[in-house]
């Protein structure tokens, strides 16, 4: 790789879904280049519309857009590394301006094309140093699969390519593997000193948030049909509130009055999933109110045991809250059984719950050391640029918890 060796460009999706979740998911990748001796510059150039900011006719969806992005950045001292391009308006450039991201596309030592949520057009892939990160596994391989020239012509400008799907390729994956692309195994990166909160007492409840119901990527692989939607995955396991007598808590989006009641009369406590990802700091504040996370996962992961794992999950057990998930065979990267627990069916879920009650205090030291061992952001991120020939910066980095490195000039604390 060449370019400035301490520019890294990150391409996202903030503002196309500006919830805590996502913007944890991104800034945890920004922060940890930091970490890590970088210059980290977030860019959102997608080209979709931000239609959760044009709720009334006349709004600026691009101003207010741009607005939401520059609070999150000035909130994690990322001021004047950002910048909104609206492609699907005006062509407006907010915060950095046209010339400084140009200049950013062309000098960068790596572009990372986070979800790849991004269109690799010719600007952004012309130095060779773009490279692609998978978060959700398995639409993309089954195009690949069928050879969907869409996909081929998608993935060629980019020079890497790393997913969030750790156990593709071995025996019991039945998700399609590509030899014309590498896949490097990679997972979500946490600051997880942002998440340790000994001060917040955890209530006496198994929480998650997430959708409810997405009809919407679906795939079908030879003659069996895979849903992305989790709503048929919490059916499973309905009963579980009644057979282990505890207290679940879901918050949710994407869910109608019907499927509250439904959730209710079972005895899951429901609430709204905006109240709690307004901003960063209340999901934050949410994961960290918690027991433990109780949750499932999409179809696709579970049958095709792709050993996807959720970045909210991670920040659970960042926050030192053990983590009960449904089984994607993630087991192949991660250790299980104190801390994380994988499960099949209610049986076992439920296993699972007893488990984490008879041992809190140690279920929860595990967690926060899972974290620290698998999901450290200097961790992960530092595996993503050695996988491309890049090292951490030297001459201006000290050495922070573990060994990590961090920039002298920068504090993380929040």
């Amino acid at each position: 790789m060449s370019g400035d060796g301490r520019k890294v460009v990150v391409l996202g999706m903030i503002t196309r879904m500006p919830v805590g979740g996502v913007v944890w998911q991104t800034v945890h990748y920004l922060l940890s280049l930091r970490r890590l001796g970088y210059e980290p510059y977030y860019v959102e150039t997608h080209a979709l519309n931000p239609s959760m900011f044009t709720s009334r006719e006349g709004d600026n969806g691009s101003e207010r857009a741009a607005a939401f992005l520059a609070k999150v950045m000035h909130e994690f001292d990322l001021d004047g590394r950002w910048s909104y391009h609206a492609l699907h308006d005006d062509g407006r450039f907010y915060g950095l301006s046209r010339e400084r991201v140009e200049r950013l596309y062309s000098d960068a030592a790596l572009i990372v094309n986070l979800h790849g949520g991004t269109e690799p057009r010719p600007e952004l892939s012309a130095s060779g140093r773009l490279v692609y990160l998978q978060t959700d596994p398995v639409m993309l391989q089954v195009e690949l699969h069928n050879d969907f020239e869409y996909a081929l012509d998608f993935l060629e400008p980019h020079c890497a390519f790393f997913t969030f799907a750790e156990n593709a390729g071995a025996d019991d994956c039945g998700m399609p593997v590509d030899e014309r692309f590498e896949f490097h195994p990679t997972r979500q990166p946490v600051l997880v000193d942002r998440w340790a909160r000994p001060e917040i007492v955890p209530r006496d409840v198994f929480t998650t948030i997430g959708n409810w119901r997405q009809r919407w990527r679906d795939v079908r692989l030879y003659t069996e049909r895979y849903s992305w939607s989790k709503d048929q995955e919490w059916s499973k396991f309905i009963g579980l509130p009644g057979r282990t007598g505890r207290s679940f808590e879901l918050a949710l989006g994407s869910y109608t009055d019907d499927d509250e009641r439904m959730l209710r009369e079972h005895g899951w406590a429901v609430t709204r999933g905006l109240d709690v990802s307004s901003d960063p700091w209340a999901y934050r504040d949410y994961v960290a109110r918690s027991r433990a996370e109780f949750t499932v996962a999409k179809d696709q992961n579970v049958r095709l045991r792709t050993g996807w794992f959720s970045d909210r999950s991670a920040t659970y057990l960042a926050a030192g809250r053990p983590v009960i998930t449904q089984d994607t065979g993630f087991e192949c990267a991660l250790p299980v059984g104190e801390g994380l627990f994988p499960f099949s069916d209610v049986e076992g879920a439920a296993d699972a719950v007893a488990r984490v009650d008879a041992g809190y205090a140690r279920h929860s030291e595990a967690a926060s050391a899972i974290a620290r061992e698998f999901f450290a952001g200097e961790k992960v991120v530092a595996d993503i640029l050695n996988r491309v020939g890049l090292e951490a910066p030297r001459g201006r980095e000290r050495a922070g918890a573990g060994g990590a490195a961090v920039p002298s000039e920068v504090t993380d604390a929040a």
